[in-house]
């Protein structure tokens, strides 16, 4: 195996060479081409003044750049600091102030509201993608065609630092989750052996690339010669589309997207042919709603489940093992999951018993930065790390997750999860999404309340959805509230934000 990442693109290219790696919005990159665009591009950042061990923030929408540039990054021995795009001006200068970046590579758009930050900052190089000037950034096209050299390629510890990823920090601040090279190649390589992901393979993306998700695809691209049509934002007739025309073998995305596709009227005379297995992560999804995406694309979806904090998938279903709906599989290979009991992590919880997941081996993280309260919170002594996630495992070591920790709903006394509501309404004809959340209530403390998204043309009421949920749940958790909606509040991954849907209520 490789020792770091930034030997990736010399490796891909002496073995893939002119074989079709990257497409994005109709032009294509050959491996032997996106190595020479990271060694310019490398060659460019290291004219800047960036050195081994400094790290870049890399915050930016999908686009080619942003490959070329998260491999320039670790080809320099620096280390890469990939945000979200969704982040505020305030939120990136706080992260680039925690993590001491010494450089932003961004889109164009972003410029004009992080153009302060050198001020308050380590930062001593904005850079601009695109090919026209950005006031007061660096042209990332300029870097480029300049074709300075790039330093010849240094000896890094597998173990040392390569990443560092923000949390999305749903309260106060957000954590730097540190990856070592080793986390983040075995994530990709291991995860590739499961989906067994490789050459033969022709993938349709839309997921953010600063999501951990994307940047397993992105390895299966890199490191085992699969071809990547990567969108910049997720467009559903644009997805169809290009898996007709790239006859993608693969597809993958969060529920939401899925949802989406259901629900569009050009399903249906769209082209699936080629496809062999859809993925789908980042979020639970009811059976119902995985059994109608396999019906209509004809064929399986495989869920799987990950976090920033072990540097992508911690779980999914081998290609040639049993695919059970309603779970997240088993274990990445030369990694271990077990149930814990919430309030003592020492106890494993009996099989099928509900507790909190956890995860050791060696994709799991260094620590969060500059945080050894937080990194002491969430990593025990002996390596498990706290996922946060409510889950039960089965005999055959598979995990089925029950909901969040913190977005478990004490109602009257009873433990009521929002996941399972939503599972439930998912399968009701008129629905195309369904969220639920939770309100206060003076007698009862909290209850549940479904925001619901119809399908096109389909009517209900909140009675009727409170009833076909009586029919399968227990009263006590079944919702109380129910309201209609267009949509409801997301992260850039496509994750619905629970404790965001209040801002729907009238």
């Amino acid at each position: 195996m490789l020792n770091h990442i930034g030997q990736i693109p010399s490796v891909a290219a002496e073995k893939f060479a002119d074989k079709e790696a990257l497409v994005f919005e109709e032009r294509t990159f050959s491996f032997n081409e996106l190595n020479d665009l990271v060694e310019h591009a490398a060659g460019g950042l290291h004219s800047l003044g960036i050195l081994p061990g400094d790290t870049v923030t890399l915050y930016a929408a999908n686009s080619w750049e942003w490959i070329v540039s998260y491999f320039a990054i670790a080809r320099l021995g620096a280390v890469i600091n990939p945000v979200n795009t969704m982040l505020t001006p305030d939120e990136i200068e706080y992260v680039v102030k925690d993590c001491g970046a010494k450089a932003i590579i961004a889109s164009p758009e972003k410029i004009a509201g992080i153009s302060g930050v050198k001020e308050v900052s380590d930062v001593e190089a904005i850079v601009a993608f695109g090919t026209e000037p950005v006031e007061g950034a660096v042209s990332f096209d300029a870097l480029i065609t300049a074709s300075i050299p790039a330093p010849a390629p240094i000896d890094v510890d597998p173990i040392a630092l390569s990443t560092i990823g923000y949390t999305s920090g749903t309260t106060g601040h957000p954590k730097g989750a540190m990856q070592s090279h080793r986390a983040v190649i075995t994530n990709g390589a291991m995860t590739s052996q499961m989906q067994m992901r490789g050459e033969h393979d022709c993938v349709v993306s839309a997921l953010p690339c600063p999501h951990v998700y994307a940047n397993v695809i992105m390895m299966s691209m890199m490191m085992f010669g699969a071809k990547l049509v990567l969108h910049r934002t997720f467009d559903v007739d644009r997805v169809l589309g290009d898996i007709a025309k790239h006859r993608a073998t693969i597809f993958d995305g969060v529920p939401a997207m899925y949802m989406f596709l259901l629900n569009s009227s050009a399903l249906e005379n769209s082209d699936l042919s080629s496809l062999m297995r859809c993925y789908v992560g980042g979020q639970t999804m009811p059976v119902a709603t995985m059994e109608a995406v396999e019906a209509a694309f004809k064929v399986p979806l495989i869920e799987l489940w990950g976090m920033t904090e072990i540097a992508g998938l911690g779980s999914t279903h081998p290609l040639y093992g049993s695919n059970k709906h309603g779970s997240i599989g088993c274990a990445l290979p030369y990694c271990e999951l077990r149930i814990a009991d919430v309030d003592d992590a020492t106890k494993t919880m009996p099989r099928g018993e509900v507790g909190e997941l956890m995860v050791r081996g060696p994709i799991v993280m260094m620590g969060y930065y500059n945080d050894e309260e937080k990194t002491r919170e969430a990593l025990e002594p002996d390596g498990w790390l706290h996922t946060g996630d409510l889950g039960t495992m089965d005999r055959d070591g598979c995990v089925s997750i029950v909901d969040r920790k913190k977005d478990m709903i004490l109602t009257a006394g009873y433990n009521v999860y929002p996941a399972e509501i939503e599972r439930v309404l998912a399968a009701h004809p008129a629905v195309a999404l369904a969220a639920v959340g939770k309100l206060s209530d003076p007698i009862k403390g909290e209850i549940a309340k479904a925001y619901i998204v119809l399908k096109t043309d389909m009517v209900s009421t909140e009675d009727e959805m409170i009833a076909f949920c009586r029919k399968t749940l227990a009263a006590y958790k079944c919702p109380r509230k129910v309201q209609f909606v267009s949509d409801v509040p997301k992260t850039s991954t496509g994750k619905i934000m629970r404790r965001e849907l209040y801002t729907l209520d009238p």
